[in-house]
């Protein structure tokens, strides 16, 4: 045999291990992106047309996050908050729309506190995905509630689906 033909074979042999590894490589991350992100990860592969376009988003999250410093609340600021929750719960009774608008706020209060940056809801919620991916929902859920209610268009069910979602994170947050 020639010598070009064994070189165009050793080419393509190279050809076929490259495009096995990148695929593993890429089978590896999404993998990876999947157990970290959850259902988050879902959702952003929903929302996305490109898969890649989506991963890296997860991945920009990841480094975005990074960069921040989130702590913890210490033990005595945690017993406040919680307190505070207790009592926007118990106004719920007799104001619901008002209680939510707490909620929320409190939420970001929590937030605040442990560093999340308050500037843009989606930048927030992006960021909170990557420590709690399965609560995160939670967040944008209380969040269309808390925006219907301010516009009229909420019902009490949906006040208190409200909270919930926003109990959910609010718990998750100050637990981490």
């Amino acid at each position: 045999m020639p010598i070009w033909a064994w070189i165009l074979i050793a080419l393509a042999v190279a050809a076929l291990v490259a495009i096995a590894v990148w695929a593993a490589l890429r089978a590896k991350r999404s993998s990876g992106l999947r157990e970290r992100f959850g259902p988050e990860y879902e959702r952003t592969m929903e929302t996305s047309d490109d898969r890649g376009r989506a991963e890296s988003e997860l991945m920009e999250r990841e480094r975005r996050r990074e960069e921040l410093e989130i702590k913890p609340l210490p033990a005595a600021e945690r017993e406040r908050f919680m307190e505070a929750w207790r009592s926007v719960q118990v106004r719920f009774v007799d104001a619901p729309v008002r209680a939510l608008r707490e909620a929320d706020g409190l939420v970001s209060e929590v937030m605040r506190k442990r560093g999340y940056p308050m500037d843009e809801f989606e930048e927030r919620a992006a960021l909170v995905s990557v420590d709690h991916p399965d609560v995160v929902e939670n967040y944008r859920a209380g969040h269309a509630v808390s925006t219907a209610s301010e516009g009229g268009q909420a019902s009490t069910e949906d006040l208190r689906r409200g909270m919930v979602h926003y109990r959910a994170l609010f718990d998750e947050l100050l637990a981490a």
